[in-house]
């Protein structure tokens, strides 16, 4: 149950929160969040395109991103059986919306991306899912607007749901600045 082929189909998908954004409106917006194959094999092994909207904005999505799925090197020591890579787009307004209009991504090629380094993370397979954390001390940072912005990473996945982690952090303070803040957000897969 633990291979690479249930980690991708599990993650595959269109997600909503919309349970929680309504039990809990104060602390969290209702979201979209759309994970679609990646028309390109990175070194072998399959990518996810990643994009999220607000609910009401659905027109207007952020967080554009790729990552690859693979096995950890039989050198890691850690227990994790696999890896993501995230990479972000040196141009992300030429995939805006292909969460909901994939041939977005036909144009893309390697070239597109760039690898952003820290931004990292080991999965493992327990308890009847997918949980996936960064290695302790890495820094996932990325350019936003000519400044530097920091994310902690970090996921659960089973059949049906998605949980994010992630949280923006002040990449001096390690404050908190969105996402995750009040607890990880919870998606069912529509």
């Amino acid at each position: 149950m633990s291979s690479l082929a249930t980690l991708t189909q599990w993650l595959t998908g269109e997600f909503d929160n919309q349970k929680q954004a309504l039990d809990q409106p104060i602390w969290f917006v209702h979201l979209r969040l759309w994970h679609l194959p990646f028309p390109i094999a990175i070194d072998g092994y399959p990518a996810l395109f990643a994009e999220q909207a607000n609910a009401l904005f659905l027109t207007n999505p952020y967080r554009q991103r790729v990552f690859v799925l693979k096995p950890t090197q039989e050198s890691d020591r850690s227990e994790a059986q696999f890896e993501a890579q995230y990479f972000g787009f040196r141009q992300p307004d030429r995939v805006c919306g292909a969460g909901q209009n994939p041939d977005l991504l036909k144009s893309i090629t390697l070239d597109d991306l760039e690898p952003l380094p820290g931004c990292c993370l080991k999965i493992q397979f327990q308890d009847d899912r997918f949980t996936a954390q960064a290695e302790p001390g890495a820094k996932c940072c990325f350019q936003y607007n000519g400044e530097t912005r920091q994310v902690v990473l970090g996921f659960e996945a089973t059949a049906d749901r998605y949980i994010s982690h992630d949280r923006g952090v002040d990449p001096n303070t390690g404050q908190a600045l969105w996402g995750a803040v009040m607890g990880a957000y919870e998606f069912q897969k529509l």
